[in-house]
């Protein structure tokens, strides 16, 4: 029976490897599809494009600040519209880090933001949806504070 077992097991591994690698793969492919929008995204506060900015946000969007959310591409463009009318950025953010849901629907990136200076501020964590092959709208977006305790 062990034997048989063994057996089994190893005629069907050549199968199951080329599946498990390209399941692997198609997830590296989404995460970095998800980086480049959210690189892209970012890159919206440095280039101080406010049109760009709102094409990212889904219409049913939701940004958690400190007291009070903002719901809906339109109000948050309006709470957001100021940091783009400066001369130069305010802060920038970087995704470190992006998940896919096995799915392929929805990710969570998450990273530092920096002053204009380049210190370290605060994180952010923002959750995208794939509504087309290739277009990801953030759903959620919040940022994190930081504390800078010493230990």
């Amino acid at each position: 029976m062990k034997s048989r077992l063994m057996r089994f097991a190893l005629l069907c591994l050549p199968c199951l490897v080329p599946a498990f690698a390209h399941a692997q793969s198609a997830d590296q492919e989404l995460q970095r599809e998800v980086l480049a929008t959210e690189r892209a995204f970012a890159k919206t506060m440095a280039t101080r494009d406010f049109a760009a900015f709102q094409s990212f946000v889904s219409e049913e969007a939701v940004f958690l600040q400190r007291d009070k959310a903002l719901h809906g591409r339109e109000q948050i463009a309006a709470a957001w519209r100021p940091y783009y009318m400066e001369k130069t950025a305010p802060f920038s953010w970087e995704p470190e880090r992006v998940e896919v849901l096995a799915s392929g629907t929805l990710a969570i990136s998450t990273g530092p933001v920096r002053d204009e200076n380049g210190k370290l501020i605060s994180t952010f964590s923002s959750i995208w949806r794939r509504d087309a092959p290739g277009v990801w709208h953030i759903v959620f977006d919040k940022g994190n504070s930081i504390c800078f305790c010493e230990r």
